[in-house]
């Protein structure tokens, strides 16, 4: 175990500062605007599963709350944006506002289940709450529109000015635009002294509260933020289609972001936006070879990730790096 740093003030604005890689990698975000046109549609789908991915990454990477039904966010988030669109008022960012105020009122409420629990009594209670609100959902097909899907969505130009085209440009860049706000959001939050406790809640739970930090509260904050998070993904899926699904909320999606967490690299802040954009794109090219088989092939690849890498492929490159610099 490293020693603790000298100068705890100093050690947090090591982390704070920007590197150059991290700013590379955002610029070559913007890449597909000039390089795959024709995909910016599947480059949407990208930074919304990664912003979800970076939601689920808060709670489960860095405060070692596993969860199993992290959808119910995702899902709370897209409903609110498309019952707010439809019947109040059409506008995107009031929509995204409205969808993380709801998401976060569920989330705060459950976290007080979630903070009294550990391990798989966690994993099940939260499996539980993600299988209830979707089968609410599904019975409350007169205001969702159940298996059939909430449809009449109409979102108005975004700021007044770009109206949502058919290949995505808006979309794309709406996405990124959000996804890179909440990331900041959530970068100064990890390098920050609640993000240390966070860390220290992960490692041990029982002893964090004897140096002044209570687990419990900690773990219901995190959790709400988290929640927020995750319907402001649900809403940008909603606003960027137009149209929300019963899968919004279903089990297939809280596995798959989990899935995502793991090839990139739980607990690395950028993990979950590497790992979003491996099985997105991965999962597009492997429905194309094989439609009905393509999660054959997901599997053998999270597989041959974790026995390689089994802190992901961010974790693998770490410590490849750090091994070549020792050298």
């Amino acid at each position: 175990m490293a020693p603790p740093p000298a100068n705890p003030q100093a050690y947090l604005q090591s982390l704070s500062r920007w590197r150059p890689l991290e700013i590379a990698f955002w610029l070559a975000t913007l890449l597909p605007f000039w390089l795959f046109p024709n995909y910016l549609g599947l480059a949407n789908q990208i930074a919304v599963a990664a912003l979800f991915a970076l939601s689920l990454d808060l709670i489960l990477g860095y405060a070692g709350i596993v969860s199993l039904g992290h959808a119910a966010f995702f899902g709370v988030g897209a409903y609110t944006a498309g019952l707010f669109s439809k019947f109040v008022w059409g506008e995107v960012f009031t929509g995204l506002i409205a969808a993380a105020l709801m998401a976060a009122l569920f989330g705060y409420v459950s976290s007080f289940i979630v903070a009294r629990f550990r391990h798989l009594t966690l994993i099940m209670i939260t499996l539980g709450l993600g299988l209830l609100l979707h089968s609410a959902a599904n019975s409350a097909h007169f205001i969702t529109g159940g298996s059939d899907g909430f449809q009449g969505i109409s979102m108005w130009k975004v700021a007044g000015l770009f109206r949502f085209d058919l290949y995505g440009q808006t979309a794309y860049a709406y996405s990124l635009g959000v996804l890179f706000i909440v990331f900041l959001c959530a970068r100064r939050l990890i390098n920050s002294p609640f993000g240390l406790s966070l860390r220290g809640i992960r490692e041990n739970w029982v002893r964090m509260p004897a140096i002044g930090a209570d687990s419990r509260a900690h773990i219901r904050k995190v959790y709400t933020i988290s929640a927020a998070m995750a319907g402001i993904a649900g809403a940008l899926i909603a606003q960027t289609t137009q149209t929300v699904s019963l899968d919004a909320l279903s089990f297939e999606r809280s596995a798959d972001v989990v899935v995502m967490l793991v090839l990139g690299g739980a607990g690395r802040l950028y993990g979950g936006i590497v790992g979003a954009s491996i099985f997105l794109i991965a999962r597009d090219q492997f429905s194309g070879i094989a439609p009905q088989y393509w999660y054959f092939w997901i599997g053998v690849l999270l597989v041959m990730v974790v026995m390689l890498l089994p802190n992901g492929i961010l974790g693998g490159l770490s410590a490849l790096l750090a091994k070549w610099r020792r050298k």
